[in-house]
């Protein structure tokens, strides 16, 4: 067996139990540390407003509800707060988040005016989350009149800064921003950060900290949990929205990496200690061990 079908076939056993997807990022193992176990919840695309109905705020309310219950210490929102840039729902979702008890850091998607996120959310847009051993990266890359994101060269230096310190402070290091990097086309959504727009430097500046950082998080696409893991091992993750996701059929068309077989509305536990990198699917109202699964198909 070589050892990219011996990675391969460890992915997939990896799947320990219904909804669970456990992935070994290449920097925590190659650390040979022991960490402690750090805990925390990601969700994204709540769009409140959506077709100017109050469903989506309903949910809203309800996901704070279960991320105030579930096990983690802080919680991340990958973006697309409300939907289409519609001011009020801004306060009515800061509303809502006030049941989580716990601290949120959001970040903005392409529905969220930077205007409107400084205004309600956070200045400056950019910042920076530690926790324990873990360094997380937020950064705005959407704008709100195209799908696809970017990554200025401002914004490249503060990254490299902050990993900088990271790795000065032995500190490991997961970047979200709200679109991909990671090329995708059809059977995909074909939104992400081209070459010319920053994904080339992005990269560059990533394989240079290949040691330091174990993840990309991202929202955005509506499709569960979606990712790959092509670019040096690194793990490029999309998340699954609070208010619907789709089934694209992207496992029987082949499209690269891996796409798991749930896409009911929910959030994320996430796990990580110092060779794994646990995500459980919760969808919202049920119990994450109803989720169904997919064997992970690393690219």
């Amino acid at each position: 067996m070589t050892m990219h079908q011996t990675r391969r076939h460890f992915l997939a056993q990896s799947l320990t139990a219904a909804g669970t997807l456990t992935l070994a990022p290449h920097c925590l193992l190659a650390d040979g540390k022991q960490r402690p176990e750090l805990n925390f919840l990601i969700v994204t695309d709540t769009h409140l407003g959506y077709k100017d109905q109050t469903t989506a705020a309903t949910l809203w309310g309800q996901t704070a509800a279960e991320l105030a219950d579930a096990p983690g210490s802080f919680v991340l929102h990958l973006g697309d707060i409300v939907d289409g840039g519609r001011e009020a729902m801004y306060p009515l979702y800061l509303e809502q988040r006030k049941k989580i008890g716990k601290p949120v850091h959001e970040i903005p998607g392409n529905h969220d005016p930077l205007p409107l996120f400084e205004k309600y959310i956070r200045t400056p847009v950019s910042t920076v989350v530690d926790h324990e051993w873990l360094r997380v990266l937020l950064l705005g890359n959407a704008r709100t009149d195209s799908h696809d994101g970017f990554l200025s060269a401002e914004q490249l230096g503060w990254m490299e800064q902050q990993l900088k310190e990271a790795q000065q402070q032995d500190r490991h290091a997961i970047i979200a921003m709200h679109v991909p990097a990671h090329s995708n086309r059809h059977p995909d959504r074909g939104w992400y950060v081209h070459p010319e727009e920053g994904q080339k430097e992005l990269y560059a500046l990533l394989k240079q900290y290949r040691s330091r950082v174990l993840a990309l998080f991202h929202g955005h696409f509506h499709n569960g949990i979606r990712g790959w893991d092509d670019n040096h091992g690194l793990h490029e993750v999309l998340f699954p929205s609070a208010l619907y996701n789709l089934d694209r059929k992207l496992e029987q068309q082949q499209a690269p990496g891996y796409n798991l077989a749930e896409f009911r509305r929910g959030y994320t536990r996430v796990v990580l200690t110092g060779s794994q990198l646990k995500l459980t699917y919760c969808p919202l109202g049920e119990d994450p061990s109803l989720s169904r699964t997919l064997p992970v198909e690393a690219g």
